[in-house]
């Protein structure tokens, strides 16, 4: 009955909720580039771990638009505010409530598409699908919905480290065709200062400097273009992803994809082990001095089979 051609708009404006992602740590992310604000709710944390705004302040001041010449003009002190989920410091197991106001709108730098679509961009898809669209900004596909992402995440990676050591770290490995070489950054020893010691987070000086000159060729010609940014996870627990749709590579794949503008993810070798034989990518095991089972290369980026 729903698939008769009068009945299919109603078919897709049911199917427009997914601003959540998450199970056990369940995160919704809300707002629009040019509304009142943007933030997330966070259900799920355990209680009694020690939680502040200055906790999360750090990794949006990181995020924060106008840093420098190469990342957007726009203003934003990015300032967060907890409400509720946080008790005289400590979290209390309830939904943490965290809103960032929006101080810089820029509504009517954004007039003309009210008459025209931008090519790339949600104009058109979300009056397909729709029939209504944010003509100030992108509304939820802009870039500015992330800070929700950065808040919770701040709060999974201060879980992460109580429980189990764990260390997340990222920079980027190219922009446009400035490729950083494979085997110039340490895995097990790079560290975050390294990476933030340039506009571009490039941990290898020489390479940053190469891919701040090519941001700012196409700069200044009012143009843009792309790049790759290579993630870290240093001392996961072992046994995380589950079989057959909850892949561990599966569900990092939808949370990465689903960020703006992103167009591919790779894991380990990525398509580059396509140019290998299969003796060639396997990760031979070993057993090392502590007698924990190992192995001699890392093709797989730290994710066998699904585990």
């Amino acid at each position: 009955e729903l698939l008769k051609s009068d009945k299919l708009y109603c078919l897709t404006e049911i199917q427009a909720a997914g601003s959540t992602f998450g199970n056990y740590f369940r995160v919704t992310t809300f707002g629009e580039s040019h509304g009142g604000g943007v933030g997330c709710i966070v259900d799920g944390c355990p209680p009694r771990i020690p939680l502040s705004e200055a906790d999360l302040q750090g990794d949006l001041d990181r995020r924060r638009p106008g840093q420098s010449r190469i990342t957007t003009p726009r203003k934003e002190t990015d300032t967060c505010r907890i409400y509720s989920g946080v008790s005289e410091g400590v979290t209390t197991g309830t939904p943490i409530h965290v809103l960032v106001p929006n101080t810089d709108q820029r509504g009517h730098d954004y007039k003309e598409m009210s008459i025209a679509y931008r090519p790339s961009h949600a104009d058109a898809t979300y009056d397909m699908k729709y029939g209504v669209r944010a003509v100030q900004g992108g509304g939820r596909s802009s870039a500015r919905e992330t800070i929700g992402r950065v808040a919770s995440g701040a709060i999974a990676k201060k879980i992460l480290k109580l429980f189990s050591g764990t260390e997340v770290l990222a920079y980027v490995s190219q922009v446009h065709q400035v490729v950083l070489p494979d085997g110039s950054v340490d895995h097990d020893t790079v560290t975050l200062d390294q990476i933030e010691s340039n506009i571009v987070r490039c941990p290898n000086p020489d390479y940053a400097e190469k891919m701040i000159a090519a941001i700012d060729a196409v700069r200044t010609r009012g143009n843009s273009i792309g790049g790759v940014v290579t993630c870290i996870v240093r001392n996961a627990p072992r046994g995380l992803g589950s079989p057959v749709f909850d892949k561990l590579e599966a569900e990092l794949a939808k949370a990465v994809m689903s960020l703006p503008a992103t167009k591919g993810f790779e894991f380990g070798s990525g398509f580059a082990g396509t140019f290998l034989t299969g003796s060639e990518h396997n990760d031979e095991f070993y057993t090392d001095e502590h007698g924990r089972i190992r192995t001699r290369t890392n093709r797989s980026g730290g994710i066998q089979v699904f585990i």
